[in-house]
């Protein structure tokens, strides 16, 4: 199993200001009981908050304790992440009962997603929440004492998606936590949290990672090529999690669907019986679940920039060329263009938005198609 050394703060893509600053805060003893970690997908934050709570207990006890938390088994470091039911675990799941699947996953993925996690757990039609039983959890937890005498730590992986009653449950302990206990929470969404929640945490903000960042660790990581390397970085818009998705091709079902949604919308303008098509495939993907429907938008809104690269011609930049079914890449990129792909990203954007906030999917997916069909018969 690929194993990822927590402790070696240059294993994290970029954010060198902020490492500074925690092992600074570590050394001289300047540690806030509560601190919220914000960082888009792909920044690092989570490995981060790893990092620093490696440094906290090393600190204490060593090595030895360094080597448990490499590992993810250190007593006194606890965890919480959003979970839901599944074959085996039916009534009130906890991250108790998930443990040995988030070390291996994260051990494997540091820089994972939501997404990537249900789809660990093979529930990723499901959506992953922190209930009030977590939250009853994670008190009872942070109660007893701590098996080293040190510190006890509880990272909180997404908070954004705790729910009300689990977040009420643990304003008083954030606050006031016992002696000796640390709370990092590590959020993608920052706007999605409490007030009552933020305005307890000392705030930790990670910058977006920069193409040469993403790059340097594709190099060291992957063993890719200066050139592999930066293509995957450019790609990414700042998002590790993105380029290593990226890293092992396309995915052959998006694929797929990408193929089927443009030729028929490229149709339907002229053909309007060509728009039951559209609707069914509207239909179909309203089936997905919700993070898998905004993957699947993520990955249509990076095929349109390819190719608006490949029209421009910057093919040094172009690392996806779709196959599928017979599709011409080379006919299909010049209908991508200054004049229209300003409109493509911001539907597809808003299209994702609202599918997070429980839209109907096959509503807004129609309405996406609709709009693209216009779109693409725009002159450039």
């Amino acid at each position: 199993m690929p194993y990822f050394w927590v402790m070696n703060w240059d294993k994290i893509a970029g954010q060198h200001e902020i490492k500074q600053k925690l092992k600074e805060s570590v050394a001289e003893g300047r540690i806030s009981h509560a601190q919220l970690f914000v960082g888009k997908e792909g920044s690092g934050a989570l490995a981060m908050a790893i990092a620093y709570a490696g440094e906290i207990l090393s600190q204490e006890k060593g090595e030895t304790a360094l080597t448990k938390v490499n590992s993810l088994q250190h007593p006194d470091l606890h965890f919480a992440y959003p979970v839901a039911s599944t074959d085996s675990v039916k009534d009130k799941p906890t991250s108790a009962q998930f443990v040995r699947e988030w070390r291996e996953f994260f051990l494997e993925n540091p820089y994972g997603n939501i997404f990537d996690w249900l789809q660990f757990l093979g529930i990723e039609k499901k959506q992953g929440n922190i209930n009030v039983h977590e939250a009853q959890e994670i008190v009872k937890t942070l109660s007893l004492n701590s098996y080293e005498g040190g510190y006890k730590i509880m990272i909180i992986w997404l908070p954004e998606l705790m729910n009300n009653a689990a977040a009420n449950k643990l304003l008083k302990i954030i606050e006031e936590p016992p002696q000796k206990t640390l709370f990092l929470l590590v959020s993608e969404r920052e706007d999605l949290l409490l007030p009552t929640i933020t305005s307890r945490c000392q705030l930790v903000k990670l910058d977006r990672l920069s193409d040469h960042e993403i790059a340097e660790y594709l190099k060291q990581n992957k063993d890719l090529s200066e050139i592999e390397a930066l293509r995957l970085a450019i790609s990414a818009n700042g998002s590790l999690h993105e380029a290593l998705s990226n890293l092992g091709a396309g995915n052959s079902e998006f694929e797929a669907y990408f193929v089927q949604w443009v030729r028929n919308a490229f149709m339907a303008a002229k053909n309007p019986n060509v728009l039951k098509n559209l609707v069914e495939w509207a239909n179909e993907l309203s089936g997905w679940s919700r993070e898998q429907q905004k993957q699947f938008l993520s990955y249509c809104s990076e095929v349109f920039r390819q190719a608006l690269l490949q029209n421009y011609q910057a093919e040094n930049l172009v690392f996806m060329r779709l196959e599928n079914d017979g599709f011409n890449w080379g006919k299909f990129s010049p209908y991508i263009h200054g004049a229209n792909i300003e409109d493509i990203l911001n539907e597809i954007n808003e299209s994702s938005y609202h599918i997070e906030r429980n839209a109907n999917a096959k509503i807004v997916l129609l309405d996406l198609s609709i709009k693209l069909t216009r779109y693409l018969h725009k002159k450039g």
